[in-house]
């Protein structure tokens, strides 16, 4: 684990998983209707030592959203009782690579826990490489933790509304490039097709290995350019509910732009509206 680089490698976490200051995050999660329990499967198989992240219950339980950022109060008593405290270096996994994992390393650096790294390729590349798992509950013990809410990278909803008015910040979406022009319809019912005027669209696929692994930083800097993104000035990411966003986020971080921004509500809230300007078509 290094400042520079927000990812850990299997080869890291395997020499360091007795290491007293390591903490390991599980944080899988599914879209709705997929017929996959990630709560059932942690308690099936998971990485030694981790303990579960539930994405939808540490929330804010008052917003119709899902899965948005909880009160610092919250997720500072959740996490607690997890053993993630003050002092922990926390490594970030989930079961389809890297997607909800970005979400909660994006969540704990909100906090204003900047110790957090991504494990490259997850679950499917630790096991693959025959690197052991275990069964049954966590038992953690609680541990101190001090929230520090960083909102130099989150933006809400009214940020946003003044972002795509004065173009202070460049929108970068990374829903699939059929949703970000409107001709696929959104999974989530309610929703309106297109983007945010101005928006750029790199699709979460472009940033990923074929392993699932997150492309170097030269390949990385070569997909932003092509999309027209110019990362050495300020980036907001945004998706369909945040999760793919902040996958952009921790992409930019590799590249050495760890303090960009995550729409919370994305498209859920943006899309769900009726007087938020929405364009159709690709990006100009």
């Amino acid at each position: 684990m290094t400042p520079q680089d927000p990812l850990v490698s299997t080869a890291w976490l395997r020499d360091h998983l007795d290491s007293p200051d390591v903490r390991i995050v599980d944080a899988s999660w599914f879209m709705p209707g997929t017929p996959r329990d990630p709560k059932e499967e942690f308690l099936q198989a998971h990485i030694p030592g981790a303990v579960f992240f539930d994405i939808d219950e540490i929330a804010d339980e008052t917003s119709d959203l899902p899965h948005m950022l909880p009160s610092a109060i919250k997720f500072a008593s959740r996490v607690r009782k997890m053993g993630l405290g003050d002092g922990s270096r926390i490594v970030v996994y989930d079961s389809l690579g890297i997607l909800p994992a970005a979400r909660v390393w994006w969540h704990f650096r909100a906090m204003g826990h900047e110790d957090v790294a991504v494990l490259d390729g997850g679950l499917p590349k630790w096991i693959a490489e025959g690197h052991p798992t275990e069964d049954g509950p966590a038992l953690p013990q609680e541990r101190h933790f001090t929230p520090r809410i960083q909102a130099d990278i989150i933006r809400s909803l009214e940020q946003m509304k003044t972002i795509v008015a004065t173009g202070r910040e460049q929108i970068l979406d990374a829903r699939p490039a059929g949703r970000f022009t409107g001709e696929v319809p959104e999974p989530r019912a309610g929703l309106r097709g297109g983007h945010m005027p101005g928006a750029h669209n790199i699709p979460l696929s472009a940033l990923l290995a074929p392993d699932g692994t997150m492309l170097p930083a030269d390949k990385l800097a070569a997909v932003f350019e092509a999309a027209g993104v110019d990362i050495s000035k300020p980036v907001v990411s945004t998706c369909g509910s945040g999760i793919t966003a902040s996958v952009v986020a921790l992409a930019l971080a590799r590249l050495g732009r760890p303090r960009s921004a995550v729409y919370d509500g994305s498209w859920t809230e943006w899309g769900g509206l009726a007087d938020t300007a929405v364009v159709t078509g690709p990006a100009t």
